[in-house]
């Protein structure tokens, strides 16, 4: 089965067990690699609360000791869980490392909130620079039943690779896929050499780019609407909306397939007349796209990894007509084809612009990692400070959702849930027997 669930941590109560892997930096200056530009970009920001990403899912009532073994397997089986941050004076690389042993340890008496405890051990285990910068933990209930979470600084996974390790974990407990299925795969670090060794972006794209930093005014796309003052990051204000159940999305699909576009380019054209109706200009917003295709001689070699296989680009559009939309999606992600650090280097990096707007599209349903459905694998969130705003369309066998989070100010909350609700209204009406709305682009396998 499809993953079915990515939403806040229903966590029951419970005794929280940690397990600490230890860990020995390579002494040979020969192996480290430059880190990725989003890893870089990321450390660079320093240690901080909410650096991570996490899963949690039920597993097999098979006693600690077995679950840190199939821990162990998977860490021998994905290099990047072998590597660390280190600042090196002349840039942030990326370490090898080997495994020196581990230990479990029981945090928390029980009573407390479990997702507030992990979420405290993940803010100091789970940061840019830790060694390693991961953990595996375990919820052991009244009832006998265990929840695994897992937990990564976001440097070293993405929404994909949390799949990809609920696979591999309940693989190596004997589940499916085979206890003895669990062969090295590549690591993200030899995907960033890959991208390094590829030849310079043309000149259309290195344009394009110029275009939109000029439109911008050298910063990164903007929330339209006002957040108040975001001179300094806020505490997080996060909504989510059940934009359509499965029937309704059924028909928004039926919809987009009859005017020959995908959902994505569909959603694009709502968001587009939402702008409008709130006198907010043209669609403008940075736009992650996932980076995991492989050569021609082998594209799925990154499918299986795990790593922060994301690269941002940034999505215009000023019509609302499907068509138009689709080939503005397509432009994005073609824009995404190549590595940004060349690219953006006339505005040294990636500006980190106040107000930032950014999109992301996950249809879950189309991601090539199936984990069993009584796993129940649920998204665990960490808690930040944001001066932006971020949009979540996250489609399950169950629907679709959006999830927003902005900058606690009074502006913020009012601008931002208004126009999540447009949308979400927006979406409601263009699955409605007479919509007129549509989208998504053929190569997006998938969004992340």
């Amino acid at each position: 089965m499809r993953l079915t669930t990515v939403a806040a941590m229903e966590l029951p109560a419970g005794q929280v067990h940690v397990f600490d892997m230890t860990v020995a930096v390579s002494p040979d200056p020969a192996h480290p690699t430059a880190a990725s530009f989003d890893q870089a970009r990321h450390a660079a920001a320093g240690t901080r609360p909410g650096t991570w990403m996490a899963v949690a899912f039920v597993v097999p009532p098979v006693g600690r000791g077995r679950l840190a073994e199939a821990w162990h397997r998977l860490v021998q089986r994905h290099g990047t869980l072998r590597t660390v941050l280190r600042d090196d004076g002349d840039g942030i690389r990326v370490h090898p490392v080997a495994v020196t042993g581990g230990r479990w340890r029981h945090v928390g008496d029980g009573a407390d909130d479990p997702r507030a405890v992990l979420r405290r051990v993940f803010d100091r285990a789970c940061a840019p620079f830790a060694a390693p910068s991961h953990r595996l933990a375990v919820v052991e209930h009244a009832d006998g039943t265990c929840t695994a979470v897992i937990g990564l600084d976001h440097s070293h996974t993405d929404a994909w690779s949390l799949l990809v390790l609920v696979r591999d974990m309940l693989a190596a407990l004997g589940g499916a896929g085979g206890a003895g299925d669990l062969p090295p795969v590549p690591s993200f670090a030899a995907h960033t050499r890959a991208l390094e060794a590829l030849p310079p972006a043309p000149d259309h794209v290195r344009d394009r780019w110029r275009g939109i930093m000029d439109r911008g005014d050298g910063g990164m796309p903007v929330f339209p609407l006002s957040l108040g003052d975001v001179s300094e990051p806020r505490d997080e204000v996060v909504e989510v909306i059940d934009v359509l159940d499965a029937a309704g999305l059924g028909r928004l699909e039926q919809v987009a397939a009859r005017r020959g576009v995908r959902l994505l380019p569909l959603t694009v054209s709502v968001l587009t007349q939402v702008n409008r109706d709130m006198h907010a200009g043209a669609l403008r917003a940075v736009f992650p796209v996932h980076s995991r295709r492989g050569p021609a001689d082998d594209p799925d070699r990154w499918a299986g990894s795990v790593g922060w296989f994301i690269t941002n680009s940034v999505l215009e559009c000023d019509s609302t007509d499907p068509q138009a939309c689709a080939t503005a999606v397509r432009d994005a992600v073609a824009l995404g084809a190549y590595p940004l650090a060349p690219l953006l280097r006339p505005w040294g990096g990636m500006p980190a612009t106040p107000g930032m707007f950014a999109l992301s599209w996950l249809d879950n349903r189309r991601l090539p990692v199936q984990v069993p459905t009584e796993a129940r694998p649920r998204h665990v969130s960490a808690c930040i400070r944001t001066d932006g705003v971020m949009a979540w369309f996250v489609l399950n066998d169950d629907g679709m959702h959006l999830r927003v989070r902005c900058p606690d100010t009074p502006s913020a909350v009012a601008n931002v849930g208004e126009w999540a609700r447009r949308v979400a209204a927006g979406l409601r009406a263009a699955g409605s027997d007479d919509a007129v709305l549509v989208g998504e682009d053929h190569d997006l396998r998938p969004v992340a």
